[in-house]
């Protein structure tokens, strides 16, 4: 068989903040439905409900000190180290957020200069060859950044990419939502590099998708709950049955096409990496996988999850498994030659995205 070049993961980072703040810590929290009516239920029962319905626990909250540019710059630092490559040999450093540098005191999404550029600064790298740019496609941001860097390197538009997520959904939830309990802070990142080999590795195959005619805003962008909330700012705000449903139709399908595409089966996977919405949304997704392939009974072990306990960070959550994985601290979950993962993800637009990689 003659040789083609794959793209492989050669290093990866993440930076987890240090402040965990727990369910418990929303329990003086005022919390309104969208038409700005107070619960029956008090907050005790309303954590006590969510907790069951999404399997989280606790979440990582960024220091006041630090953006979201400070957090992919410290996941990237891991990577590049982590890969034993210079930075100067990049072609590309991309970065897939949603909200800029959000700052502690003044909430304005700040996203000029794009955080690529800021994270190249702060890394020192001066090789004006190193492209860097940022992705806004909602939680797929990431994977999507992967996709598009698979491109340039098949197409011999570059040999070495840096790819990073992050996110600081804390300081754009509002406090007066029940959402915001889902949402959380970080960043990861990986090296891809071009390889050369005479059977497929690395990333196999990959598909995108947006439904955007009745689901665009599934997702987006406005005023607090509260209805007397004193100024003009907006919050991330989410129709929650809507992305549930649509999830549920939408992500199985493509993950199957995506697998069918790398000629494999679900037989051939080792681990499904998911973006972490909702626990029970992420076991909804792939039970309803293994019935298009119609197979039962697939080991706990086939799909880590971080949710309890790093809660719904977005872009940052694969990169993040991922380099938790390849570092071996998930509990119960190991990383071999041959492996293949399936990696999934979907978002605001709505997006929905899948990769097949198999770990060379």
């Amino acid at each position: 068989m003659s040789e083609k070049i794959y793209s492989v993961i050669t290093g990866t980072g993440s930076y987890i903040p240090p402040t965990r703040i727990d369910n418990e810590s929303f329990l003086e929290n005022e919390f309104f439905d969208l038409a700005g009516n107070g619960f029956a239920k008090n907050n005790d029962e309303i954590i006590d409900d969510f907790g069951r319905i999404t399997d989280i626990s606790e979440r990582r909250y960024i220091a006041d000190n630090l953006v979201s540019s400070d957090m992919a710059y410290y996941a990237a630092k891991e990577a590049l180290k982590s890969s034993e490559i210079d930075g100067e040999q990049l072609d590309y450093i991309i970065l897939a957020h949603n909200f800029g540098d959000v700052d502690k005191e003044n909430k304005s999404l700040n996203s000029v200069p794009s955080l690529a550029s800021r994270v190249k600064q702060k890394l020192g790298i001066r090789n004006p060859a190193a492209v860097a740019y940022d992705v806004l496609f909602g939680c797929p941001g990431w994977l999507q950044g992967m996709i598009q860097a698979d491109y340039y390197i098949r197409s011999g538009d570059a040999k070495k990419t840096l790819v990073i997520g992050v996110e600081t959904l804390s300081r754009i939830s509002d406090p007066h939502d029940r959402d915001s309990m889902i949402y959380s802070d970080g960043a990861g990142a990986v090296v891809l590099e071009g390889f050369s080999s005479g059977e497929p590795t690395g990333i196999l195959s990959h598909l995108s998708r947006t439904d955007s005619v009745k689901q665009a805003f599934y997702l987006s962008m406005g005023k607090s709950n509260r209805a007397d909330y004193k100024g003009k700012r907006l919050f991330l705000k989410m129709d929650g049955r809507s992305v549930y449903e649509y999830a549920l139709l939408t992500v199985p399908k493509v993950v199957k096409s995506c697998i069918d595409k790398a000629g494999l089966s679900i037989e051939d996977i080792n681990k499904f990496l998911f973006h972490q919405a909702n626990g029970k949304m992420v076991q909804a997704i792939l039970k309803r996988v293994t019935k298009l392939f119609r197979v039962k009974n697939l080991p706990v072990s086939i799909m880590p999850m971080t949710i309890s306990w790093l809660g719904n960070s977005s872009v940052a959550t694969i990169p993040t498994i991922l380099d938790l994985l390849y570092r071996g601290k998930l509990e119960n979950h190991t990383l071999r030659r041959g492996d293949v993962h399936v990696m999934a993800s979907v978002g605001a637009g709505m997006n929905v995205n899948s990769l097949v990689y198999r770990v060379p």
